[in-house]
């Protein structure tokens, strides 16, 4: 299934909406204090990921996933609060991420126009943290699940490419 600009506007406009007593799942907010922190963050994590990864042949591969996503998740909270929303759900920060930074035709003509393509965060990135979210909730909850060394270090690269797409944009 390919990127459905569409579909990420109208069940971001729905999360939007929901609330209830004990949670929020897209809510406007002007915290912007929090966009530094949570790139400190997502950056400090992925390298944590790459210390894993790295460090010790007994390490569990399931932490390396697990933080990679962590990683990205820090860093589209904070691309999504430039925005002037904030997140409380890992759907919902996907879906957000989805509507608020991939750009449409027409915004992607205008950044290329103005030779500011570096900041077209392309629909490729929302498969990655997808991907990620899907294989870290898996990771942590799944007593069987092993990972061979190939699809660690695709979490990694994509992670890796994820973080310093968006450090780039936030610049």
């Amino acid at each position: 299934m390919g990127f459905d600009k569409k579909y990420y506007k109208e069940e971001f406009e729905n999360l939007l909406k929901e609330k209830n007593k004990r949670k929020f799942y897209i809510k406007e907010s002007n915290s912007l204090f929090k966009i530094n922190r949570y790139i400190k963050k997502g950056t400090e994590s992925l390298e944590l990921a790459g210390y894993i990864k790295n460090s010790d042949k007994d390490a569990k591969s399931y932490w390396v996933i697990i933080v990679c996503y962590y990683s990205m998740l820090y860093m589209a909270k904070a691309a999504i609060l430039t925005k002037g929303y904030e997140t409380d759900d890992h759907y919902a920060t996907q879906i957000a991420l989805g509507h608020l930074m991939v750009p449409g035709e027409i915004e992607k003509e205008d950044l290329e126009l103005l030779e500011q393509s570096y900041k077209i965060f392309e629909e490729d990135y929302i498969d990655y943290f997808d991907d990620a979210r899907k294989e870290s909730s898996v990771s942590r909850y799944s007593a069987t699940k092993v990972y061979n060394e190939r699809r660690v270090k695709e979490i990694f690269e994509n992670a890796r490419k994820f973080i310093s797409k968006l450090r780039i944009i936030l610049k």
